[in-house]
C-alpha cells in the first residue's frame, strides 16, 4: 500500500515538474514514458495491495466477529448469573418462611406441651390430695374409734 502510495507521488511530481505550455489553460508536457512507467507499476502493485487490504478488512470482520461473540458469551453468562442469583434469593426466601413457620410451630407445641405438663400435673396432684384427705379421713375415723 506505501508503494502505491510513493507512486503515485512520484506521478504527481512528475507532473508538476512538466514544462508548462503557455496560454494552453494550464496544460504542460510530461515525460509520457516516464509517467505510463508508473501507471504500468501501479497496475501491477494494485491486485498485492488490494489481496492484502482485503486480509486486512477479513481479519478485521474476523475479529470483530469474535469480539461480538465474547460480548454474547459475556452477556449470557452474566443473565444465568443473575437469573441464579434470583433462584437462590428465592430459594433462601423460601427457606426462611419455611423457618419461621416451623419456628411459630415449634413455640405453639411447645406452648401446648407446657399447658398438657401443668394439666396433668395438677390432675396428678389433685388425685394425690383426694386420696391424702381420704386417708386423712380414715386417720380421723380411727383415731374416733381409738378415743
Amino acid at each position: 500500500m506505501m508503494e502505491l502510495l510513493e507512486l503515485l507521488e512520484q506521478m504527481e511530481e512528475i507532473i508538476e515538474s512538466g514544462t508548462g505550455i503557455p496560454f494552453s489553460g494550464g496544460k504542460c508536457l510530461i515525460n509520457r514514458d516516464e509517467v505510463l512507467e508508473i501507471i504500468q507499476e501501479i497496475r501491477l502493485r494494485l491486485p498485492d495491495d488490494m489481496k492484502h487490504a482485503k486480509r486486512v478488512v477479513e481479519e478485521k470482520m474476523r475479529i470483530l466477529a469474535d469480539a461480538q461473540q465474547e460480548a454474547e458469551n459475556i452477556l449470557n453468562n452474566a443473565e444465568n448469573r443473575i437469573a441464579a442469583l434470583v433462584d437462590e434469593h428465592e430459594i433462601t426466601k423460601k427457606a426462611y418462611e419455611q423457618a419461621e413457620v416451623i419456628i411459630s410451630n415449634a413455640k405453639k407445641n411447645a406452648r401446648e406441651i407446657r399447658l398438657g405438663t401443668r394439666e396433668y400435673a395438677d390432675g396428678i396432684l389433685n388425685k394425690v390430695e383426694e386420696i391424702l384427705e381420704d386417708t386423712l379421713d380414715v386417720i380421723k375415723m380411727n383415731r374416733q374409734e381409738l378415743k
